[in-house]
């Protein structure tokens, strides 16, 4: 399977077609815990499944873990202004983790990580859609926990090596020694 990110945007472009959910949520009754056990469940789903899911949800939740709302972010090409990051995405993620619960209770299953794959595929899905997605933000944004997963993974240098199937290490700082050379072919799994 060929990972593209216009697979993954026209996953969420279906996603339309499916009806919105609209569910009564009590946000503050999702434990912290919650939010680091459903990742998988949702990795499962969103991810391609030649990637190593658990690395990426690690690196998701150690994202948002050390996330630092205030903090300076680099100008960029041609830009002179120096911005701050905004608050954590995470805020949101409460919420949205107990709709996809509560989701999952409506179709029978006691959870969202009990739903089948199907299941949970049809929750995210039309969850998604109720976001009006359009783009995987560059980071991620708090839209959807789902696809600010997305976006952390396919913005990230592994993603990057699976496309390629080459270790390029996008945003790995490998030195001038070797750069002559091709990247290596990626070790199948």
């Amino acid at each position: 399977m060929r990972v593209s990110r216009r697979r993954a945007m026209t996953t969420i472009g279906a996603a339309a077609a499916i009806p919105a959910l609209h569910l009564e949520i009590d946000a503050a009754s999702v434990p912290a815990e919650d939010f680091e056990s459903i990742l998988p469940a949702i990795a499962e789903v969103v991810l391609p499944s030649e990637c190593d899911r658990t690395a990426a949800v690690a690196a998701f939740a150690s994202w948002i873990a050390n996330y630092r709302e205030g903090a300076d972010t680099d100008h960029g090409y041609g830009n002179t202004r120096v911005s701050a990051t905004g608050p954590s995405p995470a805020g949101n993620y409460p919420a949205q983790v107990a709709a996809l619960d509560a989701a999952a209770r409506s179709l029978g299953a006691s959870h969202f990580r009990a739903a089948t794959l199907q299941q949970r595929r049809a929750i995210l899905e039309a969850a998604i859609a109720q976001t009006n997605v359009q783009r995987l933000a560059a980071r991620p944004s708090g839209a959807h926990i789902a696809t600010d997963l997305m976006a952390h993974y396919f913005n990230s240098s592994a993603a990057a090596d699976l496309c390629y199937r080459a270790n390029i290490g996008r945003d790995i700082c490998r030195g001038l020694a070797g750069s002559d050379r091709a990247p290596a072919p990626l070790a199948r799994r």
